[in-house]
């Protein structure tokens, strides 16, 4: 898995690769939490472009950043999911809390 974090002003952007599971959720939460901690992030976006599959772990990791974001009046956002992975958001119900988006410009768009 690849993670890349980039701050555009108050908003963190997240975009991962590869799988995220068990192997991998724990990293990625200690980075998204240190960028949280360490800089003024408002609001987080995931960008799931090239997430090809996510388990329980990776779902725990989108409902830990939801909670930390939502407690601190932030907004999170999901971009990006494949079809499969979308499936996965839409039965866990996390799409529900987090909106899911086609790409980021249509994030800057709303």
């Amino acid at each position: 898995m690849e993670i890349d974090l980039k701050l555009i002003r108050n908003t963190l952007v997240v975009k991962i690769s590869g799988e995220l599971d068990l192997l991998v959720s724990e990293k990625l939460r200690r980075e998204i939490d240190s960028k949280i901690q360490s800089q003024q992030v408002k609001n987080l976006v995931l960008n799931l472009e090239k997430v090809s599959f996510i388990d329980s772990s990776g779902l725990g990791v989108i409902i830990g950043r939801y909670k930390r974001m939502n407690a601190g009046n932030g907004r999170m956002y999901i971009v990006g999911a494949s079809p499969a992975v979308e499936k996965i958001l839409i039965f866990s119900g996390i799409n529900k809390l987090v909106p899911l988006y086609r790409s980021e410009q249509d994030i800057i768009n709303i």
